[in-house]
């Protein structure tokens, strides 16, 4: 999951840009869904890759833009259920 924080609310600069020159993504970074806060101060966006330097190759491609990204590693719920489950019972 990217957290991306757009300066001043102003997610505009970051649109124009994504619609001029694309995500700028390497590949092997592919990128899922987002979501943006209703004020427009945080775009939560889904991405996948097997090796996070791609997520810091990304983010240099956006630097000087306006935005910032806080980059958190997760795992999908049934990823998680199928981890957590052995331990659900009482040995």
């Amino acid at each position: 999951m990217v957290i991306e924080r757009f300066r001043d609310n102003d997610m505009i600069p970051i649109y124009r840009e994504v619609r001029d020159r694309g995500r700028l993504m390497p590949e092997g970074l592919t990128y899922l869904n987002s979501w943006i806060e209703p004020d427009f101060s945080r775009c939560f966006q889904l991405m996948e890759c097997d090796d996070l330097r791609l997520l810091q190759q990304w983010v240099l491609e956006w630097r000087g833009s306006g935005a910032t990204f806080e980059i958190v590693p997760v795992v999908t719920s049934e990823d998680t259920r199928d981890v957590v489950a052995p331990y659900l019972d009482p040995p």
